[in-house]
């Protein structure tokens, strides 16, 4: 099973450290792991990485300090270092202000808390509006979110209208939620389906319709649970060579195979859920790649896509 990316684990913890700070007498660990979508173990786990966040000479004063009292509350102490001002740059000012509200975006943030508090400060200094800052996490409506964030912390059954793409169909899926994340622009919920009676993660964008339900949820999360790649399995597949220099496609794509051959050279098979996602791929893989098997609708879609690029430069 593949785990959360360092990036994602580091978006949740900015998110949550600031909104346990903001909690006055600390916060309940059962609201914090309903809120960030978190079993109890895969808390401590980052609460355990605030032990090493500081600044040298690394004496405790300087380090990120954290505990659960006996009423299992959390209280997270920041270090001295964090409330002395800052001196930036305009660039670096600006930065802080676009990585801020992208965190705003993350399940579980305080859209009023201490975070969204601070851009504003920041943004007002500078004299930009901070909410003229476009983040750009997705199609996803956020009547959907909301309702799926509600499935989540209150442990509910969601019926949805799910666009398949393998199928070009809407179906009728009723699932268990486990939790939301953003991967690529996009945000994904990650549940258990009853209809496929398994694991499923799917787009939010192509949820048209959403229903909560009374019903608890039966399957709980797993132990171990990331946010990971499980396309269905009416997704098409694809089969690509791909040169030495390509071979990044394999640590930056989920692949269900693998086939190291001469020279450096790989196979890789790889579940297309977009068509759109596998035309930008193989037009920046480019000469690199060679489409060696796929469904007729994708056999010819990088020449597609490079003869529509192609037409926007070609004078009439």
């Amino acid at each position: 099973m593949s785990r959360i990316s360092a990036t994602s684990r580091l978006r949740r913890l900015l998110a949550l450290i600031p909104w346990v700070v903001g909690q006055a007498g600390g916060a309940p660990v059962e609201q914090v792991c309903q809120r960030f979508g978190l079993t109890r173990a895969e808390l401590m786990k980052e609460l355990d990485l605030l032990w090493m966040v500081g600044v040298y000479p690394f004496t405790p004063h300087e380090l990120i300090d954290w505990e659960i009292d006996a009423e299992d509350r959390l209280h997270i102490y920041l270090a001295d270092w964090f409330k002395r001002p800052l001196r930036l740059t305009p660039d670096q000012a600006l930065a802080l202000v676009v990585t801020g509200r992208s965190l705003e975006s993350v399940p579980g943030a305080d859209p009023g808390g201490a975070l969204a508090r601070g851009v504003a400060k920041v943004a007002e200094v500078l004299g930009v509006d901070p909410s003229a800052v476009d983040i750009d996490l997705g199609d996803a409506e956020e009547t959907t979110m909301d309702l799926l964030r509600e499935g989540i912390a209150e442990q509910r059954r969601v019926e949805l209208r799910y666009y398949s793409y393998g199928r070009d169909e809407h179906q009728r899926r009723v699932v268990d939620p486990w939790r939301l994340f953003a991967r690529g622009g996009e945000w994904y919920l990650e549940a258990y389906c009853h209809r496929s009676e398994a694991r499923r993660t799917f787009r939010v964008d192509r949820i048209d319709g959403a229903r909560l339900l009374a019903e608890p949820i039966e399957q709980p999360p797993p132990d171990e649970l990331a946010p990971s790649f499980h396309p269905d399995p009416d997704a098409p597949r694809v089969t690509i060579e791909l040169a030495p220099a390509a071979r990044w496609v394999i640590d930056e794509y989920p692949t269900e195979g693998v086939i190291e051959l001469e020279g450096g050279r790989v196979r890789v098979t790889l579940a297309v859920t977009a068509r759109a996602w596998f035309e930008r791929l193989v037009l920046r893989l480019g000469p690199d790649a060679t489409v060696l098997s796929a469904p007729a609708d994708l056999a010819a879609a990088g020449a597609d896509a490079a003869a529509r690029v192609l037409a926007r430069y070609t004078t009439t």
